[in-house]
C-alpha cells in the first residue's frame, strides 16, 4: 500500500493525461505563451495503463480519476478507460473535464467503463464564461453536461470557482440551476496554481463567503464528518434534501490530515500533493525496463515522504513551479 509517516493511506489516484487544454481559464493559465510538454516526454497509453495497473494490483489503489489539462483531448482516452476497466480488481473510474467534448464522447466513455464525471462550470452567464475562459464555449459545456447525464455518468458533479468582480454573486443561481438539473454542485476555493502567479489570498472568495451567499436563498444542513470521510468537500443538505451542495475549502479549511490521494503527472512524475515542489520520476524507471516491483518500490518511497500539509497557512508558502494544467486537478 501507499502509506506515509503520518499514517495516511493513499487509495485514490489522480492521473493527468495531458497538460493541454482548449480553454484558458484566468485562474489556471495565461492566455498564451505557456510552454507545453514535448510529445516524447508524455507517457504513452501503454505506460499509463501499466502504471495504473501497478497502482491497482500492487499498491491498493481503489479509485482512479483522469484529469488534465483537459483529458478529453487525449486521443486514446476511451481505450485507456476500457483497459483500466479490465483490471482486477477493477477500480472506480471518474473524469474531471471542462465538458466541451462530452457531447460526442459521453456514450463511448460510459460503454468503456467510466463511472462518472466532474465538469467544471463557473458561471451561468455566457459573457462571464467568455471572460473567465477566454473562449466562447458556454453552450458546449451545457450540452456536455446533459450528454453525461443522459449517458448515465452519474452522479454528474459540477465544480465551480468564484472570482471577485466576475461571478462571486452567482452562488445561489448556480445551486438553483444544479438542483433543477439534478447535478451535484461543488464550489472550490481558488488555489495558488495559476501559471502567471497572480493569486492573492486577500482577493479570493472564501468558503465562508460562499455559504453566506447560499444561505440568503437556501436552508443548508451540514451533512457531518461521518458522511464526509476523506472526501475533500464538506457537504450540506439543501432545503431538507435530497440534493446536496459541497464546498472544497482547500485554502481556508484544509483537509490534509485526511488526504488519501497520490498523483501522476502527464510526464510520469509522482506528486504527493497538488502544492508539492518535489516530484519522483516513474517514467525513467518505465523506460529503463524496470520490473513492476521496482516501480512500486519507488512509488511507495515517494509517498512515505509526503508532508503533513500543503503549507498554505504558512506565510513563507511558495507556489509550485508547475501550474494546475500540468499537475492535474
Amino acid at each position: 500500500m501507499l502509506i506515509d509517516t503520518f499514517g495516511r493511506v493513499a487509495t485514490d489516484l489522480r492521473v493527468s493525461l495531458t497538460d493541454r487544454c482548449n480553454l484558458r481559464c484566468t485562474y489556471c493559465m495565461p492566455e498564451e505563451g505557456l510552454q507545453w510538454l514535448a510529445k516524447p516526454d508524455l507517457l504513452t497509453d501503454d505506460e499509463i495503463v501499466r502504471l495504473i495497473g501497478i497502482a491497482v494490483t500492487s499498491l491498493c489503489i481503489k479509485e482512479v480519476r483522469f484529469t488534465g489539462g483537459e483529458p478529453l483531448l487525449r486521443p486514446g482516452l476511451v481505450s485507456i478507460v476500457e483497459r483500466v476497466a479490465a483490471l482486477a480488481p477493477r477500480p472506480q473510474m471518474s473524469l474531471t473535464t471542462n465538458g466541451i467534448g462530452l457531447r460526442r464522447t459521453a456514450t463511448a466513455l460510459k460503454a468503456a467503463g467510466l463511472d462518472r464525471v466532474n465538469v467544471s462550470l463557473d458561471t451561468l452567464r455566457p459573457d462571464v464564461f467568455k471572460t473567465l475562459t477566454r473562449r466562447d464555449r458556454h453552450k458546449d459545456v451545457l450540452e456536455g453536461l446533459q450528454a453525461a447525464r443522459d449517458a448515465g455518468l452519474t452522479p454528474v458533479k459540477v465544480n465551480s470557482v468564484l472570482m471577485p468582480a466576475l461571478n462571486a454573486d452567482e452562488a445561489p443561481d448556480l445551486l438553483a440551476w444544479a438542483v433543477e438539473h439534478d447535478y451535484e454542485l461543488r464550489f472550490i476555493e481558488q488555489m495558488p496554481l495559476d501559471a502567471q502567479h497572480g493569486w492573492k489570498r486577500d482577493g479570493m472568495v472564501t468558503a465562508g463567503d460562499i455559504l453566506a451567499s447560499l444561505r440568503t436563498r437556501f436552508d443548508l444542513t451540514e451533512e457531518g464528518s461521518d458522511e464526509r470521510g476523506s472526501a475533500p468537500a464538506e457537504r450540506w443538505i439543501v432545503d431538507g434534501g435530497p440534493h446536496r451542495v459541497g464546498v472544497i475549502a482547500s485554502v481556508t479549511r484544509p483537509f490534509c490530515s485526511a488526504c488519501d490521494r497520490t498523483r501522476l503527472t502527464a510526464d510520469g512524475q509522482v506528486r504527493t500533493c497538488l502544492f508539492a515542489r518535489e516530484e519522483t520520476d516513474l517514467r525513467a524507471a518505465l523506460r529503463s525496463d524496470a520490473p513492476d516491483e521496482e516501480i512500486a518500490r519507488i512509488w511507495r518511497l515517494a509517498m512515505w515522504g509526503k508532508k503533513a500539509g500543503a503549507g498554505l497557512d504558512d506565510p513563507t508558502f511558495v507556489q509550485p513551479d508547475r501550474p494546475m494544467s500540468a499537475i492535474g486537478g
